[in-house]
């Protein structure tokens, strides 16, 4: 049986209309949190037309983490109760109320508490910005660095936060993702002497808070704060034994000293500048933005690296066994381990104590990730996965649920996304949100996506436009997280234009620096397209422990011939033909369907708009002058100088440009300058195929 507890909130939480609750007289501009219970009943009444009233007196009023809830919650509503057998039950509502919050088959978010408030983490995506060694007292410069972390504060809306210490100083912007009252940072240890700002969530902090010596003393209930205490007695190798996503600034204030490190793949980002009238100085931020007014050199800041003052030197900490792509693996492919590890990776990124969703474009890598959600939400809803199992990184301190997955997709009007979408979402019966928009809202939305973006990149700057329109969707909404599919194509050589790669070799040299390069394109669109609204996206085909199985393959697996569809692999581990008794994890139609790059896939015409769009732009006298305005990285259509002269617009400098990296197409394999997956040929022969 199941009792739903909700309370409301001004400003942070679930939108009523989300909820779907009868508010009677509340202002709308309540919001509201939503705990569940689930209670096992010995017996049942003799009337269960009573059945609401007698859970309550045997069961709720009993529940001493009920009566920890009403204490810290002063404006609190009590819900309804029901259960699969009684869905329309609407005893024990008060305040207006007509029905329960939600029934059994309703849409709503809960979040399913194991413990008390008092064990919840605190996981936050936002901005961080430090500057080390300023010349004289960083309290002079503190309104000039609340100025510039400001520039971040799309990242995290939801507080502020700025140390000073000596001549360093630490601001941070955040965005709060569990534990939404408290983990205020930046971090420090008991004396501050120690001071971290982080942007990231660290998956295995449990573990690794047992490595710390007996009596350490934890100031909050955060998943990173075990940075600090490990710090001490491992110095920067404790960056090493850091599972998550993240990137962070330690300062320790004894040693005059500053750490800086990013995640293995770099998927939140991080910049680093200098100015050359301060050598001595040395700036960090989560975005470009908050350093191009300040320094004459930036740089984004190598993923996998740990940046040491006491050294001076940036080094490489991520070394797996696949990071040499010149070296070709030979391990047989095993698909049972190839499901099971993405499974995980799954299951580690559903931390969340507030709504959150899947980004499913109807292709297959996003559908796999909602399938997997979708199959790892209804577990835990129905009791069949407990939330706490040893040997297995899953925080159980909190865990967000709605008890239907919601999804989102987005596209022009009759696109091949919002079809394909469609029908996965039927088939997982996720809760689906279609959004369409038009070539003129995209046209209109391109100079805030390069802003945002910090990118003239074409392939970016194509895809990262629908994305960034539907995050602001998504967070009109009320969700703050949502899973994506980020990473696939790069492992598996999921591009088309790996058809035409030469040998299996070249195939795998190609991967491998495709996975290094993430953070200047699809990383960097999944991150800053969402967080622009304060959203964050969650990607578990990156995950450690699965690139770990999936970059050791033999590459001839991956290779794409004779009728074999790219992904080749990654599709048969979720085949469940075989196996008639298995319940399949996606219809044919979409775990076989090839791929579509997210810029083609939202509309043809899209793309097709764009290159009309900057032909009118700019004139072919101004493009036959790109040479002499811009002799390095000269762009070589009039759609990259248009994106190039939007970039300058936002950032002029000459520094910004070092940050950005253009993806290039293999014109040594005799594929098109077009980054476009339409443009690769084996599109245009499956097109012809299915018209």
């Amino acid at each position: 049986f199941t009792f739903a507890y909700y309370h409301r909130t001004k400003g942070f939480g679930v939108p009523p209309d989300l909820v779907r609750v009868h508010t009677g007289q509340l202002s709308p501009e309540y919001k509201f949190h939503v705990h569940v219970r689930r209670y096992q009943l010995d017996d049942l009444p003799e009337d269960e037309e009573k059945l609401s009233e007698w859970v309550v007196q045997k069961y709720v009023e009993k529940d001493a983490f009920l009566e920890q809830m009403k204490e810290n919650w002063t404006d609190s509503i009590e819900g309804g109760v029901w259960s699969e057998k009684c869905n329309d039950i609407g005893d024990g509502m008060d305040d207006g109320a007509e029905e329960p919050p939600y029934g059994a088959d309703d849409v709503s978010p809960r979040v399913v508490t194991t413990d008390s408030p008092a064990t919840h983490v605190s996981l936050t995506m936002c901005g961080i910005f430090g500057v080390y060694n300023l010349p004289g007292d960083a309290n002079a410069f503190r309104q000039r660095a609340l100025y510039l972390s400001k520039k971040l504060r799309h990242r995290g809306p939801d507080w502020s936060g700025c140390t000073v210490a000596g001549n360093h100083i630490l601001c941070h912007e955040r965005l709060a993702i569990v534990g939404v009252d408290s983990g205020a940072q930046p971090l420090t240890n008991d004396d501050e002497s120690l001071i971290l700002s982080v942007n990231g969530e660290i998956y295995n902090h449990k573990a690794l808070r047992k490595m710390c010596p007996a009596g350490t003393h934890f100031k909050t209930q955060s998943d990173c704060e075990v940075i600090l205490h490990l710090y001490k007695h491992m110095g920067p190798d404790i960056v090493k034994h850091l599972d998550g996503i993240f990137s962070w600034i330690l300062l320790d204030t004894k040693k005059n000293r500053v750490l800086a490190a990013r995640d293995p793949i770099g998927i939140t980002t991080l910049y680093q500048g200098w100015n050359s009238k301060q050598p001595g100085t040395i700036y960090f931020a989560s975005e470009l933005k908050a350093l191009n007014e300040e320094c004459d050199r930036i740089i984004a800041f190598p993923p996998g690296h740990i940046f040491d003052s006491e050294t001076g030197k940036t080094t490489r900490y991520f070394e797996p066994t696949w990071w040499d792509g010149e070296k070709i693996p030979s391990q047989p492919v095993d698909y049972d381990l190839i499901r099971e590890s993405l499974e995980k990776a799954v299951r580690k990124r559903l931390m969340s104590e507030v709504p959150y969703g899947v980004l499913l474009s109807g292709g297959l890598d996003s559908s796999l990730i909602a399938s997997i959600a979708a199959r790892e939400t209804e577990k835990i809803v129905d009791g069949k996965l407990p939330l706490n199992r040893d040997g297995d990184e899953v925080d159980e301190s909190a865990v967000a649920l709605w008890p239907r997955l919601h999804s989102f997709s987005i596209g022009l009007e009759g696109s091949p996304d919002l079809a394909a979408a469609r029908v996965a979402a039927d088939y997982l019966k996720t809760v689906h949100h279609e959004y369409t928009f038009t070539v003129q809202e995209g046209l209109d939305a391109i100079a805030d996506v390069v802003y945002h973006l910090e990118t003239y990149d074409v392939t970016t700057i194509r895809a990262s436009t629908p994305m960034y329109l539907l995050s602001r969707k998504i967070k009109a909404m009320g969700v703050k997280m949502v899973l994506s599919g980020e990473g696939a194509d790069e492992i598996f050589g999921g591009y088309l234009y790996f058809h035409a790669a030469p040998s299996a070799a070249d195939l795998h040299t190609e991967t491998v620096n495709r996975v290094k390069n993430l953070h200047y394109a699809d990383c960097l669109r999944a991150n800053k397209s969402t967080m622009a609204w304060g959203v964050e996206a969650r990607v578990p085909f990156l995950d450690k422990s699965f690139l770990e199985v999936a970059m050791n393959i033999d590459p001839k697996e991956k290779m794409s011939f004779k009728g074999k569809m790219e992904k080749h692999i990654l599709r048969k581990a979720f085949d469940t033909s075989d196996d008639p008794s298995a319940r399949p994890y996606l219809p044919d139609s979409i775990l076989w369907r090839q791929k579509e790059q997210f810029s083609d896939g939202v509309g043809y015409g899209w793309i097709d708009s764009l290159k009309d769009t900057s032909v009118h732009k700019v004139s072919d006298e101004t493009f036959a002058k790109a040479a002499e305005r811009w002799p390095n990285d000269t762009p070589q259509t009039k759609e990259a100088y248009w994106y190039r002269e939007v970039f300058e617009q936002w950032f002029p400098q000459e520094a910004c440009t070092e940050s950005v990296v253009r993806w290039i197409p293999r014109g040594d394999w005799g594929c098109p300058a077009d980054p476009s997956g339409r443009a690769q040929k084996v599109h245009d022969a499956a097109y012809e195929k299915r018209v």
